[in-house]
Protein backbone atom coordinates (compact mmCIF):
# COMPACT_ATOMS: atom_id res chain seq x y z
CA UNK A 1 0.00 0.00 0.00
CA UNK A 2 1.02 3.61 -0.32
CA UNK A 3 2.18 5.27 2.87
CA UNK A 4 -0.73 7.68 2.73
CA UNK A 5 -4.06 8.17 4.53
CA UNK A 6 -5.47 6.23 6.24
CA UNK A 7 -2.59 3.74 6.35
CA UNK A 8 0.11 6.22 7.37
CA UNK A 9 -1.78 7.07 10.58
CA UNK A 10 -2.27 3.40 11.45
CA UNK A 11 1.38 2.58 10.79
CA UNK A 12 2.54 5.51 12.95
CA UNK A 13 0.32 4.25 15.78
CA UNK A 14 1.66 0.72 15.30
CA UNK A 15 5.31 1.76 15.04
CA UNK A 16 5.68 4.59 17.54
CA UNK A 17 2.72 4.49 19.91
CA UNK A 18 2.57 0.90 21.13
CA UNK A 19 -0.44 -0.16 19.05
CA UNK A 20 0.87 -3.71 18.68
CA UNK A 21 -2.76 -4.84 18.50
CA UNK A 22 -2.71 -3.58 14.88
CA UNK A 23 -0.08 -6.19 13.95
CA UNK A 24 -2.62 -8.92 13.17
CA UNK A 25 -4.60 -6.81 10.69
CA UNK A 26 -1.53 -5.20 9.11
CA UNK A 27 0.33 -8.49 8.72
CA UNK A 28 -2.74 -10.11 7.18
CA UNK A 29 -2.83 -7.30 4.62
CA UNK A 30 0.86 -7.84 3.86
CA UNK A 31 0.54 -11.63 3.67
CA UNK A 32 -2.40 -11.38 1.29
CA UNK A 33 -0.59 -8.86 -0.93
CA UNK A 34 2.41 -11.08 -1.68
CA UNK A 35 2.70 -11.98 -5.35
CA UNK A 36 1.76 -15.54 -6.27
CA UNK A 37 4.63 -17.88 -5.53
CA UNK A 38 6.62 -15.37 -3.48
CA UNK A 39 6.27 -17.28 -0.21
CA UNK A 40 6.95 -20.63 -1.87
CA UNK A 41 10.37 -19.32 -2.96
CA UNK A 42 11.40 -18.44 0.62
CA UNK A 43 13.17 -20.54 3.26
CA UNK A 44 13.17 -18.04 6.11
CA UNK A 45 11.51 -14.75 7.03
CA UNK A 46 13.54 -12.07 8.82
CA UNK A 47 12.47 -8.73 10.21
CA UNK A 48 14.40 -5.55 9.61
CA UNK A 49 16.29 -5.37 12.91
CA UNK A 50 16.37 -2.47 15.33
CA UNK A 51 19.41 -1.38 17.28
CA UNK A 52 19.40 -2.28 20.97
CA UNK A 53 18.76 1.38 21.82
CA UNK A 54 15.79 1.71 19.45
CA UNK A 55 14.31 -1.59 20.67
CA UNK A 56 14.58 -0.39 24.29
CA UNK A 57 12.95 2.90 23.32
CA UNK A 58 9.97 1.25 21.55
CA UNK A 59 9.69 -1.92 23.57
CA UNK A 60 9.16 -4.07 20.46
CA UNK A 61 10.29 -4.39 16.86
CA UNK A 62 7.34 -3.61 14.61
CA UNK A 63 8.99 -5.46 11.69
CA UNK A 64 9.25 -8.62 13.81
CA UNK A 65 5.58 -8.31 14.75
CA UNK A 66 4.76 -8.33 11.03
CA UNK A 67 7.36 -10.90 9.99
CA UNK A 68 6.43 -13.60 12.48
CA UNK A 69 2.74 -13.33 11.63
CA UNK A 70 3.31 -13.37 7.87
CA UNK A 71 5.66 -16.34 8.24
CA UNK A 72 3.09 -18.22 10.32
CA UNK A 73 0.36 -17.54 7.77
CA UNK A 74 2.55 -18.95 4.98
CA UNK A 75 3.96 -21.79 7.15
CA UNK A 76 7.51 -20.47 6.97
CA UNK A 77 10.29 -20.25 9.52
CA UNK A 78 10.97 -16.84 11.02
CA UNK A 79 14.01 -15.70 12.94
CA UNK A 80 14.28 -12.42 14.83
CA UNK A 81 18.04 -12.65 15.40
CA UNK A 82 19.59 -13.92 12.16
CA UNK A 83 20.12 -10.33 10.99
CA UNK A 84 21.17 -7.81 13.62
CA UNK A 85 21.80 -4.10 13.90
CA UNK A 86 24.50 -3.66 16.58
CA UNK A 87 25.26 -0.09 15.48
CA UNK A 88 22.81 2.61 16.57
CA UNK A 89 22.42 5.59 14.27
CA UNK A 90 20.06 8.52 13.99
CA UNK A 91 16.66 7.79 12.41
CA UNK A 92 16.48 7.78 8.62
CA UNK A 93 13.43 10.05 8.50
CA UNK A 94 14.25 13.38 6.89
CA UNK A 95 17.46 12.20 5.20
CA UNK A 96 17.87 12.15 1.42
CA UNK A 97 18.96 9.01 -0.41
CA UNK A 98 22.72 9.74 -0.23
CA UNK A 99 22.52 10.64 3.48
CA UNK A 100 20.55 7.46 4.18
CA UNK A 101 23.19 5.30 2.49
CA UNK A 102 26.01 6.97 4.46
CA UNK A 103 24.04 6.65 7.71
CA UNK A 104 23.58 2.91 7.15
CA UNK A 105 27.05 1.81 6.14
CA UNK A 106 28.13 -1.17 8.22
CA UNK A 107 25.17 -1.19 10.63
CA UNK A 108 23.93 -4.73 9.85
CA UNK A 109 25.57 -8.03 10.75
CA UNK A 110 24.74 -11.70 10.39
CA UNK A 111 26.23 -13.26 13.54
CA UNK A 112 25.62 -16.87 12.42
CA UNK A 113 25.98 -16.99 8.63
CA UNK A 114 24.97 -20.69 8.60
CA UNK A 115 21.40 -19.57 9.40
CA UNK A 116 21.10 -17.88 6.00
CA UNK A 117 23.83 -19.50 3.86
CA UNK A 118 22.33 -20.84 0.66
CA UNK A 119 18.87 -19.77 1.79
CA UNK A 120 16.18 -17.73 0.14
CA UNK A 121 15.29 -14.92 2.53
CA UNK A 122 12.26 -12.66 2.85
CA UNK A 123 13.19 -9.45 4.64
CA UNK A 124 10.17 -7.74 6.21
CA UNK A 125 9.80 -4.06 7.04
CA UNK A 126 6.90 -1.74 7.75
CA UNK A 127 7.73 1.20 5.46
CA UNK A 128 10.11 1.66 2.54
CA UNK A 129 11.09 5.16 1.51
CA UNK A 130 14.20 5.08 -0.70
CA UNK A 131 15.04 1.40 -0.21
CA UNK A 132 18.47 2.26 1.23
CA UNK A 133 17.87 0.40 4.50
CA UNK A 134 16.59 -2.70 2.74
CA UNK A 135 19.49 -2.60 0.27
CA UNK A 136 22.08 -2.40 3.05
CA UNK A 137 20.44 -5.23 5.02
CA UNK A 138 20.12 -7.36 1.87
CA UNK A 139 23.80 -6.83 1.11
CA UNK A 140 24.76 -8.03 4.60
CA UNK A 141 22.65 -11.16 4.05
CA UNK A 142 24.14 -11.80 0.60
CA UNK A 143 27.65 -11.29 2.01
CA UNK A 144 26.77 -13.96 4.62
CA UNK A 145 25.87 -16.38 1.83
CA UNK A 146 22.13 -15.97 1.33
CA UNK A 147 21.14 -17.13 -2.16
CA UNK A 148 18.42 -14.53 -2.68
CA UNK A 149 16.53 -11.78 -0.89
CA UNK A 150 12.93 -10.68 -1.29
CA UNK A 151 11.70 -7.48 0.35
CA UNK A 152 8.21 -7.76 1.84
CA UNK A 153 7.13 -4.28 2.84
CA UNK A 154 3.79 -3.18 4.24
CA UNK A 155 3.86 0.35 2.81
CA UNK A 156 5.92 2.45 0.46
CA UNK A 157 6.17 6.19 0.38
CA UNK A 158 4.67 7.43 -2.89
Amino acid sequence: MDYAPPWDHLIVQFKYHGAVDLADALSLRLADALPAGAAAAVDIVLPMPLSRERLAERGYNQAWELARRVAHRHRLKANALALQRPVHRDPQAGLDRAERRRNLRGVFTVPRPRQVAGGHVALVDDVMTTGATLAEAAQALLDAGAASIQAWVLARTP
